[in-house]
């Protein structure tokens, strides 16, 4: 489900029994109570029960019952590795959240059933009953005392602890896993005595500093996110101070409901505002949804009639009243609520509706400023209520988060933005994605449009032309590509002069764009533009000298070469997605008529007269547009005589006065002109993708990733920046999902099980009874487009591949509508780009580039996947060679408890003697190079299909580690069984034969690990050899001095006879060798006769051998090209981005901009 852009809110069809509910004369219980389930089931929209036994509120994203300071906690929680183990300990099913909907009425006025809900308390978070008991929030306007109601503060907080949950949630986090469990149980067990024949602490000690560690690695990374909440809590902010009757700065943590902010352009809304006025005619301002909804076309609202008068601070800290509104909820689309003003001649009732609702992250546009009352705060603003912030954060190495973090190949230079891993618990997942889950404006777009390149009376312009495509005549025809230089001479003396005229005329009349000059430059004017294609067009015009420098409510005036000219706006017939075109009437200075008219090629040429010489050219110029990925338009004109225009103009009147089907109407009168027409040629617009977006896309398809763009676009914009990042290509059958119902929904996804859907299609497609069918089309495609989404769409079609699929997954995006899907999925990340830092604060890694991705996930997700694995593997090795020693030794003992080793040498093995090899493999090891990593980007597929770390390896692995302590024990037997005759004729005791066993245990894993070491740098060789020299060094001290101060008294007169005597040695020499022999053979075996794919890189990389790949890829280029051409033959219908508010012709008809704006 999507909800509409801007204000365009269809009207829902109400039961014949609707009241008021804000009207205090109705009884609203007694319409309850007889209210029947007919009338119930009628009503369209509804919101999910969540029944609560108490008074306490309940809600299905946070728990709202709790004091002010306290965080907010969500109800389920996940933790993450490569044993993977999911708790959800929510009540109720993700796909049973409530959704957004654009189709949810605007007006104040609901049916009965939705009142009774919104009265109920489980729809009310603390504080939100009035004292009336009826569960709307009552607002004061300019009256903080009579605010009696206790509102939720300002301050978000997406930390995990504070002072004093910190001990009891962290502890209960780390006993929640099933080893410190174990450690814990076991150190229990060791302090009781004559039960263990262990030293109390020799475990206990060592899980108090792993313990240790985690916590510090916790605090650091909470109060990360603490010092982000901090940046996010402190910005700055204006509100009316009552006593000065001015707007003074406060911080948007101390913003209170019922407070009166100034927001100023550029500036993000601290909370959620109902617009009071703003310093646009009629109380009009543009706003930016980007972090909501993912749009970049500016939305428009409108302060009411009532109130867009208030433009100075004396008059409105005299507004008097109280608002009436609905409690907070998550749906972005919808607010009902009513304002009632006190007036001299009594109340006056005002009703609101999203027109007037300005939402906490949305950004003011093209507005000088604009005045709101705050009605909701914090984690009560929809954006919040749309996202759950809290990651779960489990420990696997801090050091692998740092590389990410310092490596330079994702740094970007241009705003000083390194990548930034803030969760270290996730890194090996990064090398086993799946589906990747992606925004499309900011992520794979840098949210800029340019006005690239042209074609006029069939000649082909561009702002730059390299010297290789510049034009010239082949064979009597004109081929290449003329500079915009070339284009101003060219109107002045070239015979298609008159056509650039009519052209670039047309791109500088024919939008709804305001000009706006500035107060210290009147010379330079700004463009405000609600679609961000109008405005690179009247750009582009301005640069070449066709600059749109006034509107009027009738008029507009454009300087062309230095000449002012006034041209009358007749009429606009308005862009729609039926349509896909829009036409202005105008009369120039000539007097003559003329229709302007711009839009898809689909629907222009049909409109063309028979006498168009361009055609053919200008198609093929539309077609190289397309292939390049660029946004076109085309653009044709005719002359009106003025008799003509009398009649058409008296049937679009009476088409716009007409109440019954007015748009149709509309339409109907358009089509009457828009005929005939004289193709001028064509516009190409750069909707400039991020550098590196299609390579980094291609090559991720390449390692077997699925991509699916979830973005708030409109369709044909999500289709052309499909084809042009390389998400889709023209060898794809592109199945399009465009159904109305959850009927017509479920019996086309059975039909075809490739596809581009829209938000109201996945309404219905994530139903319970369709969602599993829908999924199984989805997953069948190669990639997936759902457009016109909602955030909260986004995350329930990730919960729904994470329920369904045993994959993991991730999502990357920049803006706040995303964090809802990226705390969604295994891993998210997040762009610091244009629309803030919502996303990269809230993921658990940033980078400023999507094209950054493919080096986190190919490079440092496999490397992390194969360190970590081998880590976990080898830790396992290395601790089952040395007990099971000691479990071989209990069969002959008779299991009287007796050990091998001394007790605090058995602890010291995993603290000291064995802990550098696995942490630098786990660091520093490099199956294969970076290099290689993203030549071969094949070579994921490995941590896709688990195959470093699986149920079979590690059996593997544990075999070869009972194999090895059984051949250590054996022999240690055969040698030390009947006692060793020392130098000096004594007879080895019990405990020269631990220490040379347990030093022949720690020679054969250390070889080991030396043996599966496939990168050797000098800290491997202080990790590896080094370890064994520390711990000889370490013995001889230690077992010197250690039993003079009665501490590990097994050692007393050992170690001068052990470190004499050949046969220690010589024992500590052979039985490695003799162990690691098999290993040895095994790995030689495997790497020449079954060979992996990795073997054969290795191969590759070490001899150095070329790649003729780059050939092969060129010819697939140009083979690509010619495809794209001929499947733009048979489809076409260029992008074409515009609003649809319906209502762009009156709004751009109370513009005057010769009149100066009020100052606020």
């Amino acid at each position: 489900m999507s909800g509409t852009s801007g204000n365009n809110y269809p009207q829902r069809q109400h039961p014949s029994n609707l009241i008021d509910p804000f009207d205090d004369s109705v009884e609203t219980s007694q319409s309850t109570d007889n209210l029947s389930v007919p009338q119930a089931a009628a009503i369209p929209s509804f919101r999910p029960y969540f029944s609560q036994s108490d008074n306490t509120s309940f809600d299905p994203y946070f728990n709202d019952s709790i004091e002010d300071d306290e965080e907010q906690v969500p109800l389920y929680s996940e933790s993450a590795g490569l044993t993977r183990q999911i708790t959800n300990m929510s009540a109720y099913s993700e796909a049973n959240l409530p959704l957004t909907s654009g189709n949810i009425s605007p007006t104040a006025s609901v049916g009965v059933g939705e009142h009774t809900f919104m009265s109920s308390k489980t729809e009310m978070s603390s504080g939100d009953e009035s004292p009336n008991g009826s569960g709307e929030r009552i607002i004061h306007i300019n009256s903080p005392t009579k605010n009696s109601q206790k509102f939720l503060h300002n301050r978000i907080s997406t930390t995990k602890y504070n002072a004093f949950t910190f001990l009891p949630k962290f502890l209960y986090e780390q006993f929640s896993k099933y080893a410190n469990m174990f450690f814990l149980f076991t150190a229990c067990i060791q302090q009781i005595p004559f039960v263990s024949p262990t030293n109390p602490f020799t475990t206990l000690g060592t899980l108090i500093v792993v313990l240790a560690a985690t916590a510090c690695k916790e605090i650091l990374e909470d109060y990360k996110r603490h010092r982000s909440d901090s940046e996010v809590n402190q910005r700055k902010c204006k509100y009316l101070d009552l006593s000065e009757e001015t707007y003074v700065v406060k911080e948007w943590n101390r913003v209170n409901v019922g407070d009166i902010i100034r927001v100023e352009s550029g500036e993000f809304f601290p909370a959620d505002l109902i617009l009071l006025s703003s310093s646009e005619p009629e109380g009009l301002c543009y706003i930016e949804t980007s972090n909501l909804d993912g749009e970049t076309n500016l939305k428009i609202k409108q302060a009411a009639s009532e109130t867009a008068h208030f433009t100075s601070p004396i008059e409105t800290s005299r507004l008097a009243g109280y608002i009436k509104s609905e409690t907070p909820n998550n749906s972005l689309y919808t607010y009902d609520g009513l304002l009632v003003m006190s007036t001299q001649s009594g109340q006056k009732r005002v009703p609101l509706d999203p027109t007037q609702l300005l939402l906490r992250g949305a950004q003011l546009r093209n507005t000088s400023w604009i005045y709101g009352i705050v009605v909701f705060t914090g984690h009560e603003t929809k954006l919040m209520r749309n996202a759950t912030l809290i990651v779960t954060m489990e420990v696997v190495k801090f050091q692998q988060a740092l590389l990410i973090n310092d490596d330079l190949d994702m740094y970007y230079e241009k705003t000083d933005t390194p990548a930034l891993c803030r969760t270290s618990s996730l890194v090996e997942e990064l090398g086993q994605i799946e589906y990747i889950f992606s925004d499309k404006t900011g992520t794979l777009t840098c949210n800029e449009m340019e006005f690239k390149q042209c074609s006029i009376a069939g000649m082909a312009y561009a702002d730059q032309v390299e010297e290789a495509r510049r034009a010239r005549v082949v064979d009597g025809v004109e081929v290449g590509f003329h500079d915009f230089k070339q284009l101003k001479e060219n109107i002045r003396n070239h015979p298609t002069g008159n056509v650039i005229n009519e052209f670039l005329s047309l791109l500088s009349i024919c939008h709804t764009v305001i000009p706006e000059r500035k107060d210290d430059n009147p010379a330079n004017i700004e463009y405000q533009a609600s679609s961000p294609d109008e405005g690179a067009l009247v750009k582009g015009a301005s640069d070449l000298d066709y600059v749109f420098t006034t509107r009027r409510p009738k008029s507009v005036n454009v300087r062309i070469n230095g000449a002012d000219l006034e041209y009358e706006i007749l009429n606009i017939c308005e862009f729609n997605s039926t349509r896909k075109r829009m036409s202005t009437v105008v009369r120039g200075p000539d007097g003559k008529i003329k229709l302007y008219c711009k839009g898809a090629d689909t629907v222009i040429l049909e409109r063309l007269s028979d006498d168009n010489p361009f055609v053919e050219q200008t198609l093929q110029h539309l077609e190289e547009y397309a292939t390049e990925g660029l946004r076109t338009l085309c653009i044709a004109m005719r002359e009106v005589s003025d008799e003509e225009y009398r009649v058409w103009s008296t049937v679009h009147e009476k088409a716009a006065t007409t109440i019954v089907n007015r748009q149709e109407e509309l339409d109907k009168a358009a089509e009457m002109i828009e005929k005939d027409l004289f193709l001028l040629g064509a516009t190409a617009i750069e909707d400039k993708l991020q550098d590196g977006v299609p390579e980094t896309i291609h090559t991720l398809q390449q390692a077997g990733i699925k991509i699916w763009v979830l973005t708030g676009d409109r369709q044909e914009t999500a289709i052309n920046i499909g084809l042009s990042c390389k998400l889709i290509n023209e060898e794809m059958t592109l199945i399009t999902v465009n159904e109305e119902s959850h009927w017509e929904t479920k019996e086309f996804l059975e039909k075809r099980i490739h596809s581009v859907k829209d938000g109201r299609t996945l309404t219905f497609a994530l139903e319970k009874d369709i969602e599993t069918t829908f999924l199984e089309l989805a997953t069948m495609c190669k990639a997936v487009i759902c457009c016109r989404v909602s955030p909260l769409q986004k995350a329930l079609v990730v919960k729904l591949v994470k329920r369904h699929l045993k994959a993991i997954l991730l999502a990357i995006g920049d803006g706040a509508n995303d964090v809802p899907m990226i705390q969604a999925a295994h891993v998210g990340v997040g762009i610091s780009g244009l629309e803030g830092m919502q996303a990269a604060r809230s993921a658990d890694v940033s980078i400023s580039q999507f094209r950054y991705l493919k080096k986190l996930l190919l490079v440092h997700g496999a490397w992390s996947y194969q360190r970590l694995s081998k880590l976990i593997l080898y830790s396992f090795y290395k601790n089952i060679t040395l007990y099971m020693t000691q479990f071989w030794y209990a069969f002959q003992n008779g299991f009287s408890g007796q050990v091998i080793y001394e007790s605090w040498t058995i602890t010291y093995y995993n603290v000291l003697f064995t802990v550098l090899p696995p942490i630098v493999m786990g660091v520093f090891d490099q199956y294969v190079s970076a290099r290689m990593l993203d030549r071969y980007p094949q070579l994921y597929s490995l941590g896709q299909k688990s195959e470093f770390f699986n149920v079979k390896n590690f059996w593997g692995w544990a075999l070869n580690a009972f194999f090895h302590s059984l051949i250590l024990y054996v022999i240690s037997i055969y040698v030390f069984q009947d006692g060793l005759v020392l130098t000096d004729g004594q007879l080895a005791d019990h405990w020269f034969w631990g220490t040379a066993l347990y030093t022949a245990v720690l020679a054969t894993v250390l070889g080991k690990a030396a043996l599966i070491t496939d990168l050797w740098t000098k800290y491997t060789y202080i990790a590896i050899p080094g370890s064994f020299v520390f711990w000889i060094v370490f013995i001889f001290i230690y077992g010197m001095i250690a039993p003079r101060f009665n501490i590990s008294e097994e050692y007393f007169g050992v170690i001068p006879n052990l470190f004499t005597s050949p046969i220690f040695y010589l024992f500590i020499v052979v039985v490695p060798v003799i162990c690691l022999l098999r290993d040895y053979v095994w790995k030689y075996l495997k790497r020449m006769y079954y060979a992996r794919t990795y073997h054969t890189i290795q191969e590759i990389q070490k001899f150095n051998i070329p790649d003729y790949r780059p050939r092969m890829e060129q010819f697939q280029k140009a083979i690509r090209k010619v495809r794209a051409v001929q499947r733009l033959r048979k489809s076409r219908g260029f992008a074409f981005s515009q609003n649809e508010s319906g209502q762009e012709a009156r709004l751009i008809r109370v513009y005057d901009t010769t009149i100066s704006k009020p100052k606020g």
